[in-house]
């Protein structure tokens, strides 16, 4: 390490912007918490100034160029990236209602609101991954695995990243979602902040209850952190009101539809775990009566939430209902893991439609 920080430095003049400084020193700490060789993002200006040349380093145990690769796959897998741009336009479709119920558009709240939804999402995916490390031990099978993870592998039980990795990533999300909140004006920094810090209480609840339980209390409190989600992202510029009470009234049973559609894949995984979900609880055909029965009370939620919105928005949840609703017929009439997952897929689909409509909504 030392070799490789005389290397940066011999013959030349070495500069770091602000946010690289800030970088530079989030992977010092990382490094001195790890005990690993971690360095992000290094600017070199050669002795002649002619050049500049980017050194771009992340990883562990050194430079190592396949030790690195697989750290970024490790890292892939462990945030979910592939889904980014799902949470980005979950958490801005209530900014987007916001702008619309209050006044204009503005560029630095959306830049603003964008990095608080990505930062905020992504660390409580992380913490997910954390709090569940040991009993992902004990999957059985990978189906689940393969869709959520695109390197297919969970990346704290196969060793790939070390549980104090995890915790670091998942402090330094946290950090940078709660720096970016207070720049919001306020009171709405205090809102997003409250709110934000409520989904990560609840999340951590679902995690721990779920393993203790006779009757679904994690699911149907703990499905409260991903509905919350939205509802962030309109307390970045709207204040708590009716179109934001009826949004959270739409999102809440798709929440817990959507997750029984993702434990009923995780079936056996969830057994041998020792998870009380709601497959393990209820059986296969009573997981399907929850699953029909959310999207249902869906359905009726969405009638009044669409009285807020507008036409295009009309015909996005249109498609939106059309989508979820064939989920649950290929679920209902097929009751295997395979249309499990293409439920899921489906219900994911459906909620880029229910966004970007509302998005599109708000401004046309």
């Amino acid at each position: 390490m030392e070799q490789l920080k005389a290397g940066l430095f011999e013959d030349s003049c070495f500069f770091l912007p602000a946010f690289s400084l800030s970088l530079y020193l989030c992977s010092f700490l990382t490094n001195s918490l790890l005990n690993q060789q971690f360095l992000v993002s290094h600017f070199l200006v050669c002795k002649n100034y002619k050049h500049i040349t980017l050194f771009y380093i992340i990883g562990v145990e050194g430079t190592n160029v396949e030790g690195t690769k697989e750290t970024i796959k490790a890292l892939i897998d462990l945030t979910r990236a592939h889904f980014f741009l799902v949470w980005i336009l979950l958490f801005y479709s209530g900014l987007a209602l916001a702008f619309s119920n209050y006044g204009e558009f503005s560029w630095e709240i959306t830049l603003k609101a964008v990095l608080i939804g990505l930062f905020g999402f992504e660390g409580g995916l992380v913490l997910n991954d954390y709090v569940d490390r040991k009993r992902d031990r004990l999957d059985v099978e990978e189906s689940l695995t393969g869709y959520w993870r695109p390197f297919k592998s969970r990346p704290l039980p196969s060793g790939r990243l070390s549980p104090d990795f995890a915790l670091a990533v998942f402090l330094l999300l946290s950090a940078l979602t709660g720096i970016l909140m207070l720049t919001l004006p306020y009171p709405n920094s205090l809102y997003v902040f409250l709110t934000m810090l409520s989904s990560c209480i609840i999340e951590y609840f679902y995690q721990v209850k779920r393993k203790n339980q006779s009757f679904p209390i994690a699911q149907l409190i703990g499905r409260m952190d991903f509905a919350l989600f939205p509802v962030a992202g309109y307390l970045c510029y709207g204040r708590p009101d009716t179109s934001l009470f009826l949004y959270l009234l739409f999102f809440y049973p798709w929440t817990l539809a959507h997750l029984a559609v993702n434990d009923f894949i995780d079936t056996e995984n969830d057994r041998a775990r020792g998870i009380k979900s709601v497959p393990v609880l209820y059986g296969t055909q009573g997981t399907l009566f929850w699953i029909s029965g959310f999207t249902l009370l869906h359905y009726l939620a969405a009638l009044l939430f669409l009285k807020q919105l507008g036409s295009i928005a009309f015909y996005g949840f249109l498609l939106g209902f059309l989508v979820i609703g064939f989920a649950n017929y290929k679920l209902l009439k097929e009751k295997s893991q395979k249309a499990g997952l293409s439920a899921l897929l489906f219900y994911h689909v459906s909620l880029v439609l229910y966004s970007g409509s509302i998005i599109l909504d708000s401004f046309f």
